[in-house]
């Protein structure tokens, strides 16, 4: 059986649709909701505080009404003798007639109506007969109602107190079971709520629409530099002309992005340049040896080729040559890959704790073998460092075999090893003092050094290990003549303590 279909364009979600507009879109719409969102929550901030101050201002109305009937407890009690009698009591009380006046029976519920002149009667609620059945001065219930026609009041609905006094013959007290509502029409306050809300409605509208504009006008100034960026990013890939530049103005985000734009270009036109450098100057450095191997063996070639025998001293020194020459094409490769290698540890070699001290030592058996007639002078102390032991291997070669090349015969090579620095000081000619900044370019050599052996590529890898393994190397002249070169290494005359996994 098949599993079931994966979801596509048809059936993406709303969130799925969003993410697939254009971000000026989505920035547009984001701002257009925010400030619907807004014009919307304070439209009905206004709403109700409106309708509450009209509220208030009936609640208040009717408050005043009841106070003005307590007086009147004549027309109240005729209210209550006329009842259960549908026809009003005719009473020297005659009250406002926008008002509605009508007594509530906790009993039946049903209505009596105080006065004639009243506005008609109110439809009887739950909270009429609870207050009527209560019968406590101090509670009163104030809530929305119709009349029997369905107009829309407001009723406060209290208990009945009579206080007309003895002379009245009423008495004084709460009248137990009936209560007294008071209504106020709401016909002109729901009329003035309606409008309002209409109001509000087309302003939040028109507020909605605009923010809509304003989105695009701000998403369109806003990305306009994105925009900039984008074109200059297609114009590159395009092209590959790395040369384009950004105009970066203020100190944002996108004047940051710029920057970063710019830089790296910058970077990359300068990697590629380099790398058309080192390939120019790879070219040129194997030409020589292979321009050099081709000529003996093209005479080895001729001489088996005519049947003329070479002389055998003439025959060992081109053989001798050969290989010389294939020995220096191997180094310069082996450099080269060295060179080509990605930043950080290459795959297989293994970043480890070594001992640096026993890495010199090593090195400098291999240069005594080079330069048997020189005087050795070594002073290694303890350091033990953190990265590839073959690597620094082959720089601490590297600068002893210069050290080997540029000394006179029975000269003598001083090697020391202190808190970190290895130094390395022969007294051979020395390098000019305008010439030491180019000692680490690839493929540079003093023009004094060009006759000797080698590719110029030695202490562009003695700079490149160091710098990996966290240190820095600095040659410079040394006192009395020679050079003196001074490589520093963080680490501890101590290894550090094995740890084991559990």
């Amino acid at each position: 059986m098949s599993g079931p279909a994966a979801p596509g364009p048809a059936r993406r979600g709303p969130l799925g649709r969003f993410r697939a507009l254009p971000l000026r879109s989505r920035l547009a719409l984001l701002v257009a909701t925010a400030v619907a969102l807004a014009v919307a929550a304070v439209s009905v901030a206004c709403w109700f505080v409106v309708r509450g101050k009209l509220y208030d201002e009936v609640d208040n109305r009717l408050q005043s009404n009841r106070q003005t009937l307590n007086l009147r407890a004549g027309a109240i009690a005729a209210a209550l003798r006329s009842c259960p009698s549908e026809a009003a009591p005719q009473t020297e009380f005659a009250p406002p007639r926008d008002y509605y006046y009508q007594l509530v029976r906790a009993g039946d519920g049903g209505p009596c109506v105080i006065s004639g002149d009243s506005m008609g009667t109110l439809r009887v609620t739950g909270e009429d007969r609870e207050v009527a059945r209560r019968a406590d001065p101090k509670f009163q219930s104030l809530h929305n109602a119709t009349d029997t026609e369905g107009d829309p009041v407001r009723v406060l609905t209290v208990p009945v107190v009579l206080d007309q006094g003895p002379d009245g013959g009423i008495g004084v007290g709460v009248v137990q079971g009936t209560a007294l509502s008071i209504g106020a029409p709401l016909k002109e306050t729901e009329r003035t709520l309606g409008d309002l809300a209409l109001l509000l409605l087309l302003v939040s509208g028109i507020g909605v629409v605009g923010a809509g504009a304003t989105g695009l006008w701000v998403a369109r100034a806003g990305l306009s530099p994105v925009d900039r960026l984008t074109g200059a990013v297609e114009h590159v890939a395009r092209t590959e002309d790395l040369s384009v530049r950004i105009p970066v103005e203020g100190d944002d985000e996108i004047a940051r992005l710029s920057r970063s734009f710019n830089s790296m270009t910058a970077a990359l036109a300068s990697s590629r340049d380099l790398q058309q450098q080192l390939i120019a100057d790879a070219g040129h450095e194997l030409r020589t040896p292979l321009t050099s191997l081709r000529t003996n063996i093209e005479l080895l070639a001729r001489s088996e080729e005519t049947g003329r025998a070479i002389p055998p001293e003439d025959r060992r020194a081109l053989l001798a040559s050969v290989k010389a020459q294939m020995t220096e094409l191997a180094a310069l490769i082996g450099d080269l890959q060295e060179l080509s290698r990605p930043q950080g540890a290459a795959p297989g070699r293994q970043v480890q704790v070594v001992a640096l001290h026993e890495i010199a030592e090593g090195a400098l058996e291999r240069a005594r073998l080079r330069g048997p007639e020189l005087d050795f002078a070594a002073d290694l102390s303890p350091w033990y460092v953190r990265g590839e032991q073959a690597a620094l291997e082959r720089a601490l070669v590297n600068v002893l075999d210069n050290a080997v090349k540029f000394s006179p015969p029975g000269g003598r090579v001083e090697v020391r090893l202190r808190d970190g620095e290895l130094t390395v000081r022969d007294h051979g000619p020395g390098i000019p003092a305008e010439e030491l900044p180019h000692v680490f370019e690839r493929f540079w050599r003093s023009p004094s050094a060009r006759s000797l052996p080698g590719s110029g590529l030695g202490l562009s890898i003695v700079a490149r290990t160091v710098q990996q393994a966290g240190g820095e190397v600095v040659l410079t002249g040394a006192d009395g003549g020679g050079t003196r070169v001074a490589i520093r290494l963080p680490g501890a005359p101590t290894p550090p303590p094995a740890t084991t996994g559990r």
